[in-house]
C-alpha cells in the first residue's frame, strides 16, 4: 500500500506579501556600499568646490602681476599679451616692498625662533613633569587662546611706550612670541605626552641632565610637531596687521602688511594695479613655498598628536 504526501511545500505555506517582501529585501554589504558612495561623492564635490574657490583667486592674482593696467580693467579674466616684468620691478624698488620684506623676515624670523623655542620648553614641563600649579599654568595659556588681542592694544601700547620697545624690532618680536605661545603651548604639550617616557628614562639612566634630555633626545623626536606648529605661527606672524599698525608707525620699520596697505592707498587717483597686483604676489609666495616644502611634516605632525 502506497501513501501519498499531500503536505505543501515550505514556501507554498508562506503568504506572498511575505515571500514578495523577503525575496525583493538587498543585502545589507550593497546598503552601506550605496550610502559609502553618495558621501564619498559629495565630500568629493565639496572638497572640489574649495579647491577651485582658492586656487582660482590665486592664479588670478599671479595672472593680474604680468599684466598692464589697461588690459586688468578691460579684459580681467584674459591671459596677458606679454609678460610685464616691470610691474614686479617696480613694486620691489618704487613702492618699498624690498625694505617692508626685508624687516618682515627680521621680525617674524626671531619671532619664530623664539616660540618655538620657549613654547617647546613650557610645553615639555608642562606634559612631563608633576608639580603644584601644573594644571592651573597649563589652562591659563589656553585661557591665553581665547583672550581677544584688540582688548590689549591700548594697555599694551604704554607698556611698550615706557619701556621704550614701541617702532622697534625686537619689541615687535617680543610681542609677536608672546602673541604665539598660547597656542604653541597647547599644541605641543599633547604631543609631548604622545612620546615614549622610556627614552627620556633611558637617558636619564645613562647621565644625561634634564636639559640635555629635552635637547638632544625629546626635542628631535618632536620635529614633527614642532615643524606643525611652526608653519601655523608662521602664517598668522607672516599675515599679521594690527600688532604692527599700532606698535610700530615708523616707516622705515614696517613690515610687508602694512607696506601693501599703503601701496594700496598711496595710489589716489593713479591707479596702480599691476604694481599691487606684483607686491600682492611677493607677499604670498613665502607663504606658499614654506606650506609646499613642509606639508608632509604638516599633516605627519597632526595626526602624530592624535594617535598614542
Amino acid at each position: 500500500m502506497t501513501t501519498t504526501d499531500t503536505t505543501p511545500p515550505a514556501d507554498a505555506t508562506e503568504p506572498a506579501a511575505v515571500r514578495k517582501t523577503t525575496g525583493s529585501a538587498p543585502a545589507p554589504g550593497k546598503e552601506k556600499s550605496s550610502e559609502g558612495g553618495v558621501l564619498n561623492a559629495f565630500s568629493h564635490g565639496i572638497l572640489i568646490l574649495w579647491a577651485c574657490m582658492v586656487v582660482l583667486p590665486l592664479l588670478w592674482a599671479i595672472m593680474s602681476s604680468f599684466k598692464d593696467d589697461n588690459s586688468i580693467l578691460s579684459t580681467p579674466w584674459a591671459l596677458p599679451d606679454k609678460l610685464h616684468f616691470e610691474n614686479w620691478s617696480r613694486a620691489w624698488t618704487e613702492a618699498r616692498m624690498s625694505e617692508y620684506f626685508l624687516n618682515t623676515i627680521l621680525v617674524v624670523g626671531g619671532s619664530l625662533v623664539g616660540t618655538l623655542l620657549l613654547g617647546s620648553m613650557a610645553a615639555y614641563v608642562l606634559a612631563r613633569f608633576e608639580f603644584p600649579g601644573n594644571r592651573f599654568i597649563y589652562f591659563l595659556f589656553i585661557g591665553g587662546m581665547s583672550f581677544p588681542v584688540m582688548l590689549a592694544l591700548v594697555p599694551l601700547f604704554y607698556v611698550m611706550n615706557n619701556m621704550a620697545l614701541l617702532n622697534t624690532t625686537h619689541g615687535l618680536i617680543l610681542v609677536y612670541i608672546a602673541y604665539s605661545l598660547p597656542f604653541t603651548v597647547f599644541f605641543l604639550t599633547a604631543f609631548f605626552r604622545t612620546l615614549p617616557s622610556s627614552v627620556a628614562e633611558a637617558a636619564m639612566i645613562d647621565g644625561a641632565s634634564h636639559t640635555r634630555t629635552f635637547f638632544q633626545v625629546m626635542l628631535p623626536m618632536a620635529r614633527p610637531g614642532l615643524i606643525s606648529v611652526g608653519i601655523f605661527n608662521f602664517l598668522g606672524q607672516w599675515n599679521q596687521y594690527m600688532l604692527p599698525t599700532v606698535l610700530n608707525t615708523e616707516q622705515d620699520k614696517k613690515v610687508l602688511s602694512q607696506g601693501l596697505v599703503e601701496l594700496a592707498l598711496g595710489q589716489g587717483y593713479k591707479g596702480d594695479w599691476s604694481g599691487l597686483f606684483a607686491g600682492l604676489v611677493m607677499a604670498m609666495l613665502p607663504v606658499l613655498g614654506a606650506y609646499i616644502l613642509f606639508q608632509r611634516q604638516v599633516v605627519t605632525g597632526l595626526t602624530a598628536g592624535a594617535v598614542k
